[in-house]
């Protein structure tokens, strides 16, 4: 059967069909915030009720009616799945008004609302908009969202289904721990994905970006010149370019180590905990959550077993006894040294084979792990030797 992915490619349109575009996303927020407006007063409106609704509303407003049904369809259907979704999922906020100054535009057409003619796609009410086809489509898409970028760039996301791509067979064992010296340590170097500063490489440039801005910016309540607009589209051009950068990083490495394994073990590292100390500029330079998602998403993909480790205690521990420190290291110490067994490695590196450990004994928390002298030299090889002193007794 294959697998539903999307495929996203680069649209060219003119000045009309932007127009068009930004038409239909009026027509569509409007819906959106209707609907909103629906649920605070009576609860969870069903999709049924929503299309009710906007026959009604079409029937009477004229506006409404010289806009496509369908996307109009698919934005209530988008609402009401984000509210079940926020309903299942306790803590989960409802949704929310739609602002036109602060919402990027996204539109999203079925195989009615949308045809694809000689290399261009055409929507409904009689749009073409030409697509920059980096690559074919392995089927006929069933749905197509089209939204714009905080840089103002058009993009289509095709919604299609493609053959499952082979992996080659593998039977190793990889652990992977995060940081920012070096985005991810594993147990094996060669597979490292280093720090490569693609942020800080641009700062002095976002920096004279953001200058410009500042010269350029008016009081509060008065519309913003377009000197001040270009500086501050400059500025998310550069940040968007390193951002692209350790995306694409991040796919190459995720693939490499995919392919040669068939246990991963990622260590659940939240980068959201760096963002309010001294390493967060750095913490987001080094894209630990890219790199995380791709690993996860890709080994998934492939079939690969995909084991996620709490780090709690995983710096602490000693990945050859299991012992554990008393004291928390520093981050200015990047050796461990096990006071039990005179080990002595690399701090992340000791860190990502005790996730290792951990996922092959099919642990979820290190805590389960018992700290006791194992018989064997490496606790990886004991655990694949089944020693009941490096497992513990149950």
């Amino acid at each position: 059967m294959g697998e539903v992915v999307r495929y996203t490619y680069r649209l060219r349109p003119g000045a009309t069909a932007q127009r068009a575009l930004i038409a239909e996303w009026d027509r569509c927020r409007f819906l959106w915030n209707e609907a909103v407006h629906q649920q605070k007063l009576g609860g969870k409106p069903s999709f049924s009720k929503l299309s009710r609704l906007l026959t009604e509303a079409r029937a009477r407003n004229t506006w409404l009616r010289t806009g496509s049904q369908v996307a109009q369809q698919q934005m209530l259907r988008t609402y009401g799945q984000s509210l079940n979704h926020s309903f299942a999922v306790k803590g989960r906020g409802r949704p929310g008004y739609k602002a036109r100054k602060t919402t990027k535009p996204s539109v999203e057409y079925t195989t009615r609302g949308f045809r694809l003619i000689d290399g261009r796609l055409a929507l409904a009410k009689g749009v073409t908009i030409p697509v920059v086809w980096s690559r074919e489509l392995p089927s006929l898409p069933t749905s197509v969202r089209i939204y714009r970028d905080n840089l103002g760039h058009w993009y289509a996301s095709f919604v299609v289904r493609r053959e499952i791509e082979r992996v080659p067979e593998a039977a190793g064992a990889i652990g992977v721990d995060w940081g920012v010296a070096t985005t991810a340590t594993t147990t094996d170097p060669e597979f490292d994905l280093p720090y490569r500063g693609h942020r800080r490489r641009c700062v002095a440039e976002v920096a004279k970006a953001q200058r410009k801005m500042a010269r350029r910016r008016r009081p509060k309540g008065k519309a913003q010149s377009k000197g001040y607009l270009l500086a501050k589209r400059q500025a998310a051009a550069i940040r968007k370019k390193a951002a692209r950068q350790n995306l694409h990083e991040a796919r190459v490495w995720a693939r490499r180590v995919v392919d040669r394994h068939q246990l991963i073990a990622v260590e659940d590292f939240k980068p959201s905990v760096l963002s309010k100390t001294t390493m967060a500029r750095k913490s987001a330079d080094a894209a630990v959550g890219t790199a995380k998602r791709e690993l996860v998403e890709r080994g998934r993909r492939a079939g690969r077993k995909v084991v996620m480790v709490r780090p709690a205690y995983t710096t602490m521990t000693c990945s050859n006894c299991f012992a554990r420190a008393k004291q928390q290291l520093e981050l200015a110490e990047r050796t461990f040294r096990c006071h039990a067994c005179g080990h002595s490695d690399n701090r992340d590196r000791n860190a990502a084979r005790v996730i290792l450990a951990v996922a092959e004994r099919g642990h979820t928390s290190v805590d389960d792990v018992r700290h006791v002298q194992p018989s064997s030299g490496s606790v990886a090889g004991a655990v694949r030797a089944g020693n009941p002193t490096a497992s513990g007794n149950r």
